[in-house]
């Protein structure tokens, strides 16, 4: 099956670079291409692709129309993929890209442009309803921990009921859909879950960042 893909970057020169990379790959079609923030999303609703691909920032202002944008089709166009590149990989967009769960959202540093492999591996990842971060923004997240003997160990002392917990948090689950998904109490999953916290220290902040920075841990974690 053809992933359909829509672009959404500004700079000529990148966007007809990262066009030609992904013309490479035969099960990839880029659809259309947009350097601004209203005609990706013209563009979005009428070819219905199956994922975006957007730079963070782009006009009209120049801040976080990617971000912004993939907060919106969360509800517009749900079933839709988006993989978010980032010249610098900024930590709080980061967190707001994953924040409502990590299904179908990418967030990846340009400079993983040059590996076309990768780049298509995000795609097909999004466009199976998966996820995928870069590992340079998880390291600064939990202070560069994920490929750390100590993260590890956290990771392999979750117990099983918490890799399921875990999971489901990637996923973007509630505390209360965990609860029911699993046939639990929603206290018992919140003992886990703190559980989970302890043991991946992540962190004393808003329980928000605490379950973002446990879910990309998840998603980085070593193949088992």
């Amino acid at each position: 099956m053809t992933i359909r893909v829509v672009l959404g970057e500004d700079n000529l020169l990148t966007r007809e670079g990262i066009t030609g990379v992904l013309d490479r790959h035969e099960d990839i079609d880029v659809v259309a291409a947009c350097d601004n923030l209203d005609d990706l999303r013209t563009e979005i609703d009428r070819a219905t692709p199956d994922v975006v691909l957007t730079d963070i920032r782009m006009p009209p202002t120049n801040t976080d129309e990617g971000i912004r944008l993939a907060t919106e089709l969360r509800t517009r166009h749900p079933a839709v993929g988006v993989v978010v590149l980032s010249q610098h990989g900024e930590l709080v967009y980061a967190l707001e890209l994953f924040a409502r769960g990590t299904n179908r959202r990418a967030y990846l540093l340009k400079d993983r442009i040059r590996d076309r492999a990768e780049l298509a591996q995000a795609i097909r990842a999004v466009a199976g309803g998966g996820a995928l971060v870069d590992t340079q923004i998880v390291d600064r997240l939990v202070g560069t921990r994920t490929q750390s003997p100590a993260a590890v160990a956290g990771l392999t002392r979750l117990t099983r009921r918490e890799r399921e917990i875990l999971a489901l948090i990637a996923d973007g689950r509630s505390n209360g859909a965990i609860a029911g998904t699993l046939g639990i109490t929603k206290r018992a999953v919140e003992r886990h879950i703190n559980g989970i916290f302890m043991k991946l220290d992540v962190g004393d902040g808003e329980d928000v960042s605490r379950r973002v920075k446990a879910a990309l841990l998840y998603l980085a974690r070593p193949p088992e």
